[in-house]
């Protein structure tokens, strides 16, 4: 009987020490990517979508998204 009891403390020492040994290591933090500063939105004047300014087309004091709203509203 005490030999059975004592290959059970062998067998949980002996998992336990091969849990650690084949832990992953701890993962290490990476700094948060800055974010992007926050751009001016337009609507099309055709559509009503909204978009950064910087990519709408921009004829006059009105915006489009794309050439072929640009075009139509021309008309």
């Amino acid at each position: 009987m005490k030999y059975l009891v004592l290959l059970g403390v062998l067998a949980l020492a002996y998992s336990l020490w091969r849990q650690q040994r084949c832990s992953p290591p701890p993962a290490q933090r990476t700094p948060p990517r800055p974010t992007a500063a926050p751009q001016d939105m337009v609507a099309c004047a055709h559509c009503g979508v909204h978009l950064p300014r910087d990519e709408a087309i921009t004829h006059n004091t009105r915006h489009y998204c794309c050439t072929e709203h640009q075009q139509r509203d021309a008309r």
